[in-house]
């Protein structure tokens, strides 16, 4: 997402634009929920690489166990996050049906609760009665208030459907870049390492760049810790496996 220039942002706040903007339903992005499949599927997928080069492992082991942890681990992930927004749903909701009941049965406390959220914002006087006045005689605008203003809930939220779908997908699409060498059986074993290794410190570069660029933030310094996150936890891995492979005395390939 890049920054508008000074006429595109005339433009945009024209008075008739703004009505239309603000007359669309709000989405959510799934930025977040891409980003994140990606970098813990090209994490998952390139530390299974790593661990099993480290423990001496054929790499048949690397690709069977790569591509095994690659769908049960997307569809964990995916699970959990649609999991997770359906929980946040749910308690939103019984905010809301609380909500609903204190404005019925008892209006003049909630309307209390609108001149004190009001009145802290540096409203006072008949100001501060017309806001109230206005507000309280709708309930949905009030119901909305009184959810954004004492519980901090948006009126819009993720579909948990879109973001376990995105997380899975980007999961696999970026988890698969990895393994992609060790389906080229011409290669050495230590050529298909040090490819996947190079893809997958792409990709985590990449998605490092695409989070910011979305913000529009620099995003060449978010690459590079992103490159980072990813080569800490596959040296983590590969260590760890090769620690253990001569703790158990396992003979390599």
């Amino acid at each position: 997402m890049q920054e508008p220039n000074k006429e595109e942002l005339i433009k945009e706040h024209q008075p008739a634009m703004i009505r239309e903007r603000l007359s669309r339903t709000q989405q959510k992005y799934n930025v977040s929920d891409a980003v994140l499949g990606g970098i813990d599927g090209c994490i998952t997928t390139f530390a299974v690489v790593s661990g099993s080069v480290g423990a001496g492992f054929p790499s048949s082991v690397a690709v069977i166990l790569g591509f095994a942890n690659l769908f049960a681990d997307g569809f964990s992930m995916a699970t959990s996050n649609y999991e997770s927004i359906r929980a946040d749903q749910e308690f939103n909701d019984a905010v809301k049906t609380s909500e609903k009941m204190h404005i019925k049965e008892f209006p003049e406390g909630e309307k209390e609760e609108i001149r004190q959220i009001f009145k802290a914002k540096g409203f006072e006087n008949e100001v501060l009665d017309t806001i109230i006045e206005t507000i309280t005689k709708d309930e949905k605008i009030w119901l909305d208030v009184m959810l954004a203003e004492e519980h901090g809930i948006s009126k819009t939220s993720p579909s948990p459907y879109r973001s376990a779908l995105v997380t899975f997908l980007a999961f696999i699409f970026v988890g698969t870049f990895p393994l992609i060498p060790y389906l080229i059986s011409s290669l050495k074993i230590n050529e298909q390492f040090m490819f996947s290794a190079l893809l997958a410190g792409v990709m985590f570069f990449l998605i490092g760049m695409y989070k910011n660029i979305t913000r529009a933030k620099p995003s060449f310094l978010s690459g590079l810790r992103t490159l980072l996150t990813g080569s800490a936890a596959a040296s983590l891995a590969y260590v760890t496996a090769y620690i253990l492979r001569e703790v158990f005395n396992i003979a390599t390939m």
